[in-house]
């Protein structure tokens, strides 16, 4: 059960299209809920106000740990290509490809 559960937390972060769907329904769920605290007077409420400050606590850090993971990736990927030298692939690629065009004819 574990490492289901894992392996489903795992898809998900790595689905940056359901993470973005995720976060705007919650901030919808959230916007609603405005009137509806002052409404029901929920606002008044210690308890509602703390779970509302716990969520907006963990929401901040959730939402800064994925923006460094994006920024993470981002410097991988700028490392590989400083690493490649693309324009020296594509000139023995296209040299190959000549070489095997003379030996056919």
């Amino acid at each position: 059960m574990t490492s289901v559960v894992k392996s489903l937390w795992a898809s998900i972060q790595g689905d940056p299209v359901f993470m973005r769907r995720v976060n705007g329904w919650l901030t919808i769920f959230w916007i609603v809920m405005i009137p509806i605290s002052i409404l029901t007077h929920w606002i008044s409420s210690v308890t509602y106000v703390a779970a509302l400050s716990l969520w907006a606590l963990v929401s901040g850090h959730w939402s800064a740990w994925q923006a460094a993971r994006v920024e993470v990736n981002q410097q991988a990927e700028q490392k590989k290509r400083e690493r490649e030298d693309v324009p020296e692939q594509v000139v023995e690629r296209m040299v190959k490809e000549t070489e095997v065009r003379r030996e056919r004819t």
